[in-house]
């Protein structure tokens, strides 16, 4: 899979946030067909780091309640990227 559409958007969140400035991790929402060398190799040419270690969770959907009926949400897929302790990624 290409790097460019692997990486969705970064997450942050107040425990990511966290995670960010004591333990080196990222968090980020991929395409969920991306598996995890997809994403250590899409995080490295993005933002040129050496990543340690990559976690997947998948999120099932949520439905919804609206006017006219359920309305499922889609799956999604979060990944948390673990650093080098040399290196971090500016988001801001």
């Amino acid at each position: 899979m290409d790097p460019v559409y692997v990486l969705k958007r970064p997450l942050v969140t107040e425990k990511s946030t966290f995670a960010m400035n004591e333990r080196k991790q990222y968090s980020f929402q991929i395409d969920p067909r991306a598996s995890k060398a997809d994403v250590k190799k899409a995080v490295e040419s993005a933002y040129g780091v050496r990543v340690v270690g990559v976690t997947t969770q998948v999120r099932k959907h949520k439905s919804r309640r609206q006017k006219f009926g359920l309305v499922l949400e889609p799956n999604t897929k979060k990944a948390t990227v673990r650093l080098h302790p040399d290196d971090t990624i500016d988001l801001f």
